[in-house]
């Protein structure tokens, strides 16, 4: 595991997210009422970047594909893929899956990211 110094805690304001790139990966990273989580920028339904996501009730991240939301703290599906009518279809192929969250620290008001 490595540690990545990101960004300063007063970079990124509360209710936003950013995109980073650290070794071969994208993470994005939010910052909520209850502090900054990280996860994968790709949704695992199709792998559509998830850097133009809606955040939902400041707690959830819709894909701007088909619609997946997942919980930005536990990266767990709260609803899978189910636009336009008929992608239900494609699920039995793609199971839901969580996606790949990314433990934050901060330190002297610096932002670190462990990958």
């Amino acid at each position: 595991m490595t540690v990545h110094s990101v960004c300063n805690e007063s970079d990124l304001a509360v209710g936003k997210q950013m995109a980073i790139k650290l070794e071969d990966k994208t993470i994005l990273l939010f910052h909520l009422e209850s502090g900054f989580f990280a996860i994968q920028n790709r949704c695992t339904h199709l792998f559509k970047s998830m850097t133009k996501g809606k955040v939902i009730d400041g707690c959830r991240i819709q894909c701007p594909l088909h619609r997946a939301e997942f919980d930005i703290k536990s990266g767990e599906v709260v609803k899978w893929a189910n636009f336009p009518p008929g992608v239900q279809l494609m699920n039995a192929l793609r199971p839901e899956k969580a996606l790949t969250t990314y433990p934050v620290t901060i330190e002297n008001g610096q932002v670190s990211v462990e990958l």
